[in-house]
């Protein structure tokens, strides 16, 4: 399964592990499918690290999960985040998923087995590179113009029974 992040600044295209982590696909694609990422800004983004959004109050201290509850953490030996483009939900501890995710810059193993990895950018590396150029604030690392996800596509897998 995939999906298309189409934001001010061009497109992300991310597969997404349904199989590997269930209950953080099923969230991400349900949210999804809501439109409850429309609109969303991308609140924090840290060059060489990562770039966050999922939260509809532009905050970073809210959202809200499918269940309406946090969800626990879903971590599987063959997801690490060992490359530019991989997508986590964010947490403020164990098992405290919502609906914010990040996306890599770059490899950071020290994340693996604390954040749920769910998915990869496929196509919209260009798209991620202009993202990490975008001025912030130096104190709490917020973009300085506002980044939203516009809307997102999701596409079936045409390999899938």
């Amino acid at each position: 399964m995939s999906v298309t992040v189409h934001t001010d600044l061009g497109d992300l295209k991310i597969e997404v592990f349904c199989e590997q982590v269930p209950k953080a696909a099923e969230n991400f694609l349900a949210l999804c499918a809501s439109d409850y990422y429309n609109g969303c800004v991308f609140h924090r983004n840290i060059k060489d690290f990562m770039v966050q959004t999922g939260d509809p109050t532009g905050t970073g201290k809210e959202g809200q999960s499918i269940w309406g509850q946090k969800f626990d953490d879903e971590f599987h030996e063959s997801l690490k985040h060992n490359v530019r483009g991989v997508v986590s939900m964010a947490n403020n501890g164990p098992d405290t998923n919502g609906s914010q995710f990040f996306i890599t810059y770059a490899k950071q193993p020290h994340l693996d087995m604390k954040y749920t990895v769910f998915g990869k950018v496929i196509d919209g590396l260009d798209t991620l590179e202009e993202l990490e150029k975008q001025p912030v604030n130096e104190k709490n690392y917020k973009p300085l113009n506002e980044i939203r996800i516009k809307n997102i596509t999701i596409h079936a897998n045409p390999l899938a029974d």
